[in-house]
C-alpha cells in the first residue's frame, strides 16, 4: 500500500495541530506506516478543513463518530501488526489502552522522528539571524 511498514498510525487532531509542518509529518509517516489517518471528536468539517489546508491525504478519519468508536472501527478495517495512536493527553492514552492501540505522545513522537513542534518553530522565529546587519538604517 502506502508505506512498507505493517503499522496503522492515527493522529489525534490536537496532536497534528501542535506540529510545525503537519503535512510534511504525514508524508514522512507514510514511509514507514501502511495507513495514516486522523481521529477527533471535533466535527467532520473541522478535520476536513485542517487536512485540506495542510495538504494531508488521510487513509481514514473519524467522521461523525467519537474517538473511541473510530479507533475500534479503524482497527477492524485496517489489519496491520501494530496500531499506534499519537495523542496529547492522559485521556488519549487511556483511550488507546481501552481500544488495544499503542499510545505515543506527540512530543515523544516528534523527538523520535525529528518532527518539529510548532512551539519550537516559533522560538526559532524569535531568534535574530546572525547574518543581519545591526548598523543598517
Amino acid at each position: 500500500m502506502n508505506g512498507s511498514g505493517e503499522m496503522t498510525l492515527a493522529f489525534e487532531l490536537s496532536a497534528l495541530e501542535r506540529l510545525a509542518e503537519p503535512g510534511a509529518v504525514f508524508d514522512d509517516a507514510r514511509r514507514w506506516s501502511k495507513y495514516v489517518g486522523v481521529v477527533s471528536d471535533k466535527p467532520t468539517y473541522v478535520v476536513t478543513n485542517f487536512t485540506r489546508k495542510n495538504r494531508i491525504r488521510q487513509d481514514f478519519f473519524s467522521g461523525p463518530k467519537g474517538k473511541g468508536e473510530s479507533l475500534e472501527s479503524v482497527r477492524e478495517q485496517f489489519d496491520t501488526d501494530r496500531h499506534v495512536f499519537v495523542g496529547t493527553t492522559d485521556e488519549d492514552r487511556d483511550l488507546a489502552d481501552d481500544h488495544e492501540w499503542e499510545f505515543l505522545d506527540i512530543g515523544d513522537a516528534a523527538e523520535a522522528a525529528e518532527w518539529q513542534l510548532a512551539s519550537e518553530a516559533d522560538e526559532e522565529d524569535d531568534e535574530p539571524d546572525e547574518d543581519q546587519r545591526d548598523d543598517w538604517p
